[in-house]
């Protein structure tokens, strides 16, 4: 009788171990050094507007996303090959880009600023632009034939002003009013223009992988409750002085 009540307990009970081992994970290509939108906070942790926006979408979805750290340059290609599925990157819609990946319903809108040299304006012969490595605002410049000096990540973008190798930068909005609280910007003595260029401003998304299609139609939905039930503006206002959507 004993070895029936085990038989039965089993039977019960091994279908409901395997249902809580089952969660959904969703692997999350995100930045780490580019503030407000992502970076380390103080404690090691990554955080950020955007990090906070899939955060939200990923608890909306009841689904686990785990965090891996890209550069904006690799972005793409992580996602066109299935490494993973989502990218909480603050990406502009381009055709190259829909070639390769599918693009999530946008969740704030950008402009780029231009940073420069006093007398240094966009297209001037003697213009060297610091720009970020696969960033919309490279493209902008490699098509116009500018000179241009690379980095990493929007951190970076002042450190060859400061180094003499760039005598102007070409940053997105969100990253550029972060810039602008650097001990170093007052030194730099820099002016600061916005840049109406469609190319360089409009909806930004998060990327989706075409191996993950089926994904679009949920984080859309979900973006939808997060500024439905008050966790988008929250995230805003605890990342952003202004309103971004």
């Amino acid at each position: 009788m004993r070895s029936f009540f085990v038989i039965v307990l089993l039977t019960v009970c091994w279908p409901l171990a395997g249902l809580a081992g089952s969660e959904r994970v969703l692997r999350v290509a995100v930045l780490e050094n580019s503030p407000p939108m992502a970076y380390r906070d103080e404690h090691g942790e990554l955080t950020g507007f955007s990090i906070g926006i899939i955060q939200a979408i990923c608890e909306e979805m009841r689904t686990k996303c785990l965090l891996q750290v890209v550069t904006l340059d690799r972005t793409i290609d992580v996602l066109a090959s299935g490494e993973v599925d989502i990218a909480a990157v603050s990406l502009l819609d381009t055709p190259e880009r829909r070639r390769q990946i599918i693009f999530a319903k946008p969740y704030f809108r950008s402009v780029s600023l231009w940073f420069a040299k006093p007398g240094i304006a966009p297209g001037d012969a003697t213009a060297r632009v610091s720009v970020v490595s696969g960033s919309a605002q490279e493209r902008f410049a490699l098509a116009r034939h500018w000179a241009v000096h690379t980095v990493r990540s929007n951190a970076e973008l002042l450190a060859p002003l400061r180094a003499g190798q760039a005598n102007a930068a070409i940053v997105p909005m969100s990253s550029g009013l972060n810039l602008v609280k650097q001990p170093e910007m007052s030194a730099l003595a820099l002016s600061t223009t916005v840049m109406n260029e469609p190319e360089l401003g409009g909806d930004a998304s998060f990327g989706i992988s075409p191996r993950r299609a089926e994904l679009k139609e949920e984080i859309d939905a979900a973006l939808d409750r997060i500024k439905r039930n008050g966790a988008y503006d929250r995230i805003n206002s605890r990342f952003l002085p202004f309103r971004i959507n």
